[in-house]
């Protein structure tokens, strides 16, 4: 069964935090970590007069708190999100009403992965859970802590921890089935939502700046590529993990290097077709045309997705702590911390509409046909349509 027919959507989150794999670089971090500075102020909203208008197809507060890294997936006409107290509910995409709902009474660390029937997460003691229509049927402790939401496809279930490793499952016993780490990994890890998606018949994996392409079945590499090598005078700045969800364009897949770079690969060939400096932090968005990123200051920049070069960029944004961006049509879809929901013209990132939302994102924007569908953090779902 091709993975990408058995899961067809993507989840994320984006805590920004460093996991140590060694003393001297968990002192390392505890000590920039300690250098404290004063945050710049965000740019005012700017008034604009609206061209399109964003409304809410349905609007469910189905779990509690929902704080980074959280996920949402979106497969066979259900939305299946996971509360970071533990709360699962499995959502019916075309009216929000409730399918199934489950609380498993402890934290959770990374979720939610599904494939419309099965959902998988993992709890703040390392356990990795699947429920069977919210019923739990097994569990399976972790070597360490998970923040990338699970994979479900393909009868199997994948986990990667922050040590990059990764893990598969059977998906009906919770047989172990196989373990891929790539060799030599370095001693820093971003612990944030990973890269872990499906391509065809294939598992793409990030391990650190790398793409690597595994065979699910066995789980030995069919190609590994680079982003490019970082740069810095320690471990911190030479950390460039690739960040989670990736997005698809056709057979291309383009991704986010933790303050490095924004990079296409050609998955067809398991080769890098171009990278462009970029010093972000969140996920990227693309389509067959345009690859839509913001960098450090949340300034938004859109390249071509053929070649890289440079489209647009706008800077009126900086510092408002945007999301990871979502391209809906012929629109970008990307909200900040304030809670707004900004819908600009994917064709020169001029505003078209806003709303705002009763919390921030929790987790990345995911578009489904005509809808948008996002979580906040006060855990509730919306279906969101623009005309």
């Amino acid at each position: 069964m091709s993975l990408l027919r058995a899961l067809q959507a993507p989840s994320s989150g984006h805590a920004l935090r460093l996991t140590a794999l060694s003393v001297s670089a968990l002192a390392l971090a505890v000590a920039l970590g300690g250098c404290g500075s004063s945050k710049p102020q965000p740019a005012p909203l700017e008034r604009f007069q609206p061209v399109a208008k964003l409304g809410m197809a349905w609007s469910q507060r189905v779990v509690g708190e929902a704080e980074t890294p959280v996920s949402i997936a979106v497969v066979a006409n259900t939305v299946t999100v996971a509360g970071t107290g533990g709360e699962v509910a499995q959502l019916a995409l075309d009216t929000g009403k409730a399918i199934w709902r489950a609380d498993l009474r402890e934290p959770l660390s990374a979720g939610i992965g599904s494939d419309g029937r099965f959902a998988a997460v993992v709890t703040a003691q390392n356990e990795l859970v699947v429920l069977d229509r919210g019923a739990p049927v097994w569990r399976e402790r972790q070597s360490g802590r998970v923040i990338t939401a699970p994979l479900v496809a393909g009868e199997r279930v994948f986990v990667q921890g922050v040590d990059r490793a990764v893990r598969a499952y059977d998906l009906r016993d919770g047989r172990w089935l196989w373990q891929y780490q790539r060799p030599g990994s370095e001693p820093l890890a971003l612990s944030s939502q990973g890269m872990l998606t499906p391509f065809r018949d294939t598992l793409l994996v990030g391990q650190g700046p790398r793409l690597v392409g595994l065979d699910p079945v066995r789980g030995t590499v069919r190609f590994d590529v680079t982003v490019g090598t970082p740069r810095g005078t320690n471990e911190v700045e030479r950390l460039a993990d690739l960040v989670g969800p990736a997005a698809r364009a056709d057979d291309e897949l383009c991704v986010r290097a933790f303050q490095f770079s924004v990079a296409c690969f050609e998955l067809n060939r398991g080769s890098l077709r171009w990278s462009r400096p970029q010093a972000g932090t969140q996920a990227v968005a693309a389509n067959d045309n345009v690859v839509v990123g913001a960098d450090s200051t949340d300034r938004l920049s859109a390249w071509k997705t053929e070649n890289g070069d440079l489209l647009w960029r706008v800077d009126r944004f900086t510092h408002r702590g945007l999301s990871a961006p979502a391209i809906w049509g012929d629109k970008l879809a990307v909200a900040d911390r304030e809670g707004y929901l900004h819908l600009l013209s994917l064709a020169d990132g001029r505003n078209l509409a806003r709303i705002e939302l009763d919390a921030p994102l929790a987790a990345a924007p995911v578009v489904v046909a005509d809808q948008l569908i996002v979580l906040s953090r006060k855990g509730t779902v919306s279906a969101l349509r623009a005309n």
